[in-house]
Formats: structure tokens, sequence, C-alpha cells
């Protein structure tokens, strides 16, 4: 599973030949389409119609988790707390790829952080 936190929706958002390519890898290596918990929307979408058309366009293209069982909550606070850094949503990112799964982030440093207590989860920089 690819998770992307708002770095990750706005690298592939672009409509560039390398974000295209990089959407090729993770298609062949299984890991497409990307999971997109609904809280990243807040941090992608910007409320200007220019801005946001190609986020809209390329959600399109991805799983939107809408619900935030408990469990999750609570293993993302757990992730934090032993972190001692990043966002609540950071947090909820790297809970929702766990085990084994992907994120694809440019905030390299925080989402490694939590990655550290996790369940085998891998970050990638958007």
């Amino acid at each position: 599973m690819l998770v992307l936190d708002s770095g990750g929706v706005s690298r592939l958002a672009r409509r560039r030949q390398d974000s295209a390519a990089l959407i090729a890898v993770f298609r062949r290596d299984g890991l497409w389409p990307p999971v997109v918990p609904s809280v990243v929307l807040a941090e992608s979408i910007t409320g200007r119609r220019r801005s946001d058309a190609n986020i809209s366009r390329f959600l399109k293209t991805c799983d939107i988790i809408e619900e935030l069982p408990e469990r999750l909550a609570r293993r993302a606070g757990a992730l934090r707390a032993l972190a001692r850094q990043g966002s609540a949503v950071d947090a909820i990112v790297v809970a929702l790829a766990e085990p084994g799964g992907a994120v694809l982030t440019s905030d390299l440093k925080d989402l490694r952080a939590l990655a550290t207590h996790a369940d085998a989860v891998r970050i990638y920089r958007a």
C-alpha cells in the first residue's frame, strides 16, 4: 500500500513527465492506486480553483479513506508520542501505512521519525 501525505499529493498531481514516470513505477510495483486519508485534503486543498484543479483531478485516481477508526487514531497518537515530532496528520499517514506499506512525502524528517517506530513502513521523497 502507498499512502500519500499532502507533499505526495502535490508531487503526483503535477502534470509533468517526472510525476508520470513516478506513477508508472508505483503501478509497476503494485502500489497503485494510492491511499489518501481525508485529513490530508485539509492540507492539500487551498480553496483556489486554479491551484486545486490538478489536485482534484488527481484525487479521482486515489482511494480516499474518509473514516478514522479509533484503533488507527490511537496508533497514530502512540507513534507521535514515541517520535516526539510530526503532526497528527503525519502520524495518521504513517499508521495507515502499517504494516509494510510506503509513504510518499516531502516532509522526510518528521515522517522518517514516525516510521522509525512503525511496523516496516518505508518513506519515499516526493
